[in-house]
């Protein structure tokens, strides 16, 4: 059996034919499947599939990315959502710093600050934008450990271009509770700096392409029990399906790709990260 262990089903992707999607999955051998809350309303809409669908449960979260739009308080909704018993996690929760204000267009169509004048005016203005997007982010991250440790649930980690900074604002929570950094695509030495403090990593479609070597290695040489697998569908079609909307049965063509790098047979991945997933996610006890 495998387990997605990260899908958006309530994107619109999805709104057409989400029957068949997940016939297609269940006939991939794929008989669970976890859909993300990215929002306060994307989470009430991932439990509302987990309560339509017995293969699917839950997580309730904010996004980095949707930080900014967010109240000021999340923590009383998600508090009310996080109470359902299809709700495995918090998040998918994080730093992401790919797309901060200094890094967009400023002033013009075609200025960005990289390519700025020295002591160009527009450039501190950015800088401040940048530091109030990496503060706001900030809070909503803890406000969600915070609420996760209080209700004793793991939480779903998004980092990007923020490595030291979600590691250190993740530190004080050791021994509380655990992450997942979904979506992994750095090295082995990084892996084992989220290992060596509890949590755990869950690997894409990005295995499966050619030019993702480092994450390669990581797949390759990580103890068993400390990975899963997903999707992060409709995101990152693996290879063959690339350039076409993921979905949860393409899971099955991840774990084929990780059991070919490590050398093992499919249904020893299977077992393996679907048994890491009951461990991290507790099913069962919810």
């Amino acid at each position: 059996m495998l387990t997605d262990t990260h899908v958006h089903l309530d994107f619109p992707d999805f709104a057409p034919d989400l029957d068949a999607v997940l016939a297609r999955a269940d006939a991939a051998g794929v008989k669970r499947i976890i859909t993300i809350g990215t929002t306060i309303e994307g989470s009430r809409r991932a439990l509302d599939l987990a309560e339509r669908y017995p293969q699917v449960w839950a997580t309730v979260g904010v996004h980095p990315g949707n930080a900014t739009e967010a109240p000021d308080d999340v923590q009383t909704p998600l508090r009310e959502l996080a109470k359902h018993p299809k709700v495995v996690a918090l998040g998918e929760c994080g730093l992401d710093y790919h797309r901060l204000p200094s890094k967009h267009m400023l002033g013009s169509k075609d200025a960005v600050l990289s390519e700025m004048p020295l002591n160009d005016p527009r450039e501190p203005a950015a800088a401040i934008r940048d530091g109030a997007v990496k503060s706001t982010q900030a809070v909503i991250f803890e406000q969600q450990l915070d609420l996760a440790a209080e209700l004793g649930l793991n939480v779903v980690v998004h980092e990007r271009d923020a490595w030291a900074d979600t590691l250190d604002l993740l530190a004080p929570y050791t021994g509380r509770l655990r992450a997942v950094f979904h979506c992994f695509g750095k090295s082995p030495a990084h892996a084992h700096e989220v290992l060596d403090r509890g949590h755990l990593v869950s690997f894409t479609g990005i295995v499966t392409f050619k030019n993702a070597g480092e994450v390669r290695d990581t797949v390759a040489t990580i103890p068993a029990g400390k990975f899963m697998v997903e999707t992060d569908c409709p995101f990152l079609a693996p290879v063959p399906f690339r350039g076409k909307r993921c979905e949860p049965a393409h899971v099955r063509t991840v774990a084929e790709e990780v059991a070919r790098l490590r050398a093992l047979p499919l249904e020893q991945i299977a077992a393996e990260t679907d048994s890491t997933a009951n461990g991290f996610f507790r099913f069962h006890s919810r």
